[in-house]
């Protein structure tokens, strides 16, 4: 399955990521967060919250991020208030490369994201209003590619769209 992507400039704060674009994925996982879990963690990539998206702009300049929706569907923003505004549903993912920028507008009651990174990978919740943006560019210029795609695993098309 082929992802949509969307490359982002850096937005009011947001650095995003001047190489790597974010892939969104339609239907193409189960709706079920076990599930989600088996297959994510299958392709290389760890599977640790389940949860929500914040409803205030964030980025994590220390990690790439794979938010699969297990449930319910919601309104994002990507890309910082400059970016764009997307809806997702049960089975979809968002591939989000460190520094870019995402929040929740609006949701279902029964909306659940199943969060996952790359091994190794550790992410901190920055916010543009804090942001340090040269610190933040030079720390995601330091996030090394993942070797596989959290959908796609080892052949996904991340590995062929993200060069760096």
């Amino acid at each position: 399955m082929e992802p949509q992507t969307r490359l982002f400039p850096p937005s009011q704060g947001v650095p995003n990521n001047p190489a790597l674009p974010v892939l969104i994925y339609r239907a193409a996982l189960p709706a079920d967060a076990g599930a989600i879990e088996t297959h994510v963690n299958a392709n290389g990539w760890e599977c640790r919250w389940r949860n929500g998206i914040f409803d205030y702009h964030h980025f994590h300049s220390t990690a790439h991020e794979a938010l699969m929706v297990a449930s319910g569907r919601a309104r994002v923003q990507i890309g910082g208030e400059d970016g764009d505004t997307i809806e997702i549903a049960a089975g979809d993912a968002l591939v989000l490369p460190a520094g870019t920028g995402h929040r929740r507008l609006t949701a279902s009651g029964d909306f659940l994201i199943v969060g996952a990174y790359p091994p190794g990978q550790d992410y901190q919740i920055e916010r543009p209003e804090a942001a340090d943006l040269p610190r933040a560019f030079a720390a995601i210029a330091r996030v090394p590619l993942p070797s596989s795609d959290p959908v796609g695993g080892a052949a996904g098309p991340l590995t062929r769209l993200w060069k760096g």
